[in-house]
């Protein structure tokens, strides 16, 4: 039988609740603590750090930042020497070293352990990358193997290295994401431009077996298509969670040709301008050094002047 742990789990949203549900049905014993209290299970942090057992074992999935830095100097101050935090959030591998180092100083353990499956993670499981000491991971393997897709533990977890290890590898991880939606998305435009194509949920529901292209990203895009065969119930905003940026400054700062997961990340903020400055000044330039066709601001387009 698995080793029964009890664990401390602070943020109860999208992730955090479905998580300790999961590990709640591996037979653990989980105590929650969210600000929002139809789904906390303690009324405060002491109070749910004063329901656990020493050694203690708790796992943060709280906002990235701030949220996550103030939260890690707060246990600081609530849990003793021997007791385990985890990082489970997004963020960036640089904040790992200085909470680790905070810790440290009290004589608690720290990983930092990347986590990607989404909404889906409480029923298919989650991917884990960890970073952190092998004692420390040991520990928490129960806990890991709670989480992780059934199967073999090396399919769905990683120990990747040091403090900072994991969270480094769920940024790569997600800025491969970015690409890969980048490209889909781009495929469904193309697609849907085409007069030659007449169904496109069909065709990119064909992609599903056979194709090297079918991915879970895939099957996504199909679910999307079966509620919104044109996906114009949407405006096309995407958000960026920071990942994709830090993953591109890490190219940069390694030398590393990354030219698909930067324009993917470049895509995302075009999406958030009504009307793009940039573009309005190539079409300006375009205008002025060949005299191409211009659409005027407004209610009705004209062409510019056939200056060469």
């Amino acid at each position: 039988m698995p080793t029964k742990v009890q664990l401390g789990l602070v943020g109860l949203g999208k992730m955090g609740f479905n998580m300790r549900e999961r590990i709640r049905a591996a037979g653990h014993d989980v105590v929650g603590f969210d600000r929002d209290p139809d789904v906390t299970d303690a009324a405060s942090l002491a109070e749910m750090v004063e329901r656990l057992a020493a050694p203690r074992l708790v796992w943060i999935m709280v906002p990235a930042g701030d949220p996550t830095r103030r939260t890690v100097a707060e246990l600081g101050e609530l849990l003793s020497a021997g007791d385990l935090v985890i990082d489970g959030g997004n963020s960036r591998f640089t904040d790992d070293t200085h909470n680790a180092e905070l810790l440290a100083g009290r004589k608690i353990g720290y990983l930092d352990c990347g986590v990607s499956g989404g909404v889906w993670g409480r029923e298919n499981g989650y991917a884990l990358m960890v970073g952190g000491a092998a004692d420390d991971v040991e520990r928490a393997m129960p806990v890991f193997d709670a989480l992780r897709p059934e199967g073999p533990r090396e399919e769905g977890f990683a120990h990747a290295g040091a403090v900072g290890a994991g969270h480094y590898a769920k940024m790569i991880h997600n800025g491969i994401e970015y690409g890969l939606m980048q490209a889909y998305a781009e495929g469904f435009e193309l697609l849907e431009a085409a007069d030659v194509i007449k169904d496109v949920p069909a065709v990119i529901k064909a992609w599903q077996r056979g194709t090297v292209v079918r991915s879970w990203l895939l099957d996504l895009l199909v679910r999307a298509l079966d509620h919104d065969p044109e996906l114009d119930d949407l405006r096309g905003y995407v958000d960026d969670s920071g990942e994709g940026r830090w993953t591109v400054e890490e190219a940069i700062n390694l030398a590393v040709p990354a030219p698909v997961i930067s324009a993917a990340l470049f895509s995302r903020f075009r999406s958030r301008q009504d009307d793009s400055p940039a573009m309005r000044a190539v079409a300006s330039l375009r205008n002025q050094f060949g005299g191409h066709a211009v659409h005027q601001a407004g209610p009705t387009s004209g062409s510019g002047s056939t200056q060469g």
